[in-house]
């Protein structure tokens, strides 16, 4: 009789904290409250700020931490996704007193937000670091930084332009110019035909 092949994919080891939906709860309960503890503070000190505020062997201790948590999640049990998950919390909490010890300022992103016509608010930021501190609070927001305003008003040269010649002036719509194209649905009459002698190739 053939023996049962073994399971070699992640998480597919019979001492797996994955292999049961009791076990898995449990480890997904302790992955869930370290998650928790990683946004917090990264939306206190900016995404991958704060390990680079502390001393470079703290750093390097974080970072050993981050590695031994995620070998217990592809690979361990779940006593080993338990004791790395709360040592991860751990690891980030001795981070965020070391960065507060030496002085170091968190993130305080400076917003500005108004609102569309349709109820969606828009948040303006400096830079990405400060766009993923901002929330939304239950309403609908599109937040964008500076560089990204830059690109779309590089799109619309005509409003940059028309400021710099009129300078006070205020934007109230952005227009494309018109494609004579968009009026006509298919090209079967050629270019000779009268459009008044083929309405059927009109739109509308």
């Amino acid at each position: 009789m053939a023996k049962p092949k073994q399971d070699n994919r992640p998480l597919g080891a019979k001492h797996s904290w994955a292999q049961t939906p009791n076990t898995w709860i449990a480890g997904q309960a302790a992955i869930n409250g370290t998650d928790q503890v990683a946004v917090t503070m990264e939306q206190k000190w900016g995404v991958g700020r704060l390990p680079l505020l502390v001393s470079t062997e703290l750093r390097e201790k974080f970072y050993r931490q981050d590695y031994l948590l995620n070998q217990a999640i592809w690979h361990g049990d779940l006593e080993a996704v338990r004791t790395q998950a709360a040592r991860m919390a751990s690891a980030w909490r001795a981070l965020d007193g070391a960065a507060e010890a030496a002085g170091a300022e968190p993130l305080s992103p400076e917003v500005w937000e108004v609102a569309l016509e349709d109820g969606t608010v828009v948040a303006l930021v400096r830079s990405q670091e400060e766009a993923r501190a901002v929330t939304a609070e239950g309403r609908k927001m599109a937040v964008y930084t500076l560089e990204e305003i830059g690109r779309m008003l590089s799109n619309y040269r005509a409003v940059t332009e028309a400021k710099v010649a009129f300078p006070g002036a205020s934007v109230t719509a952005v227009r494309r110019p018109a494609d004579p194209l968009d009026n006509i649905k298919d090209t079967l009459g050629g270019l000779d035909y009268k459009l008044d002698d083929i309405p059927s190739l009109m739109v509308g």
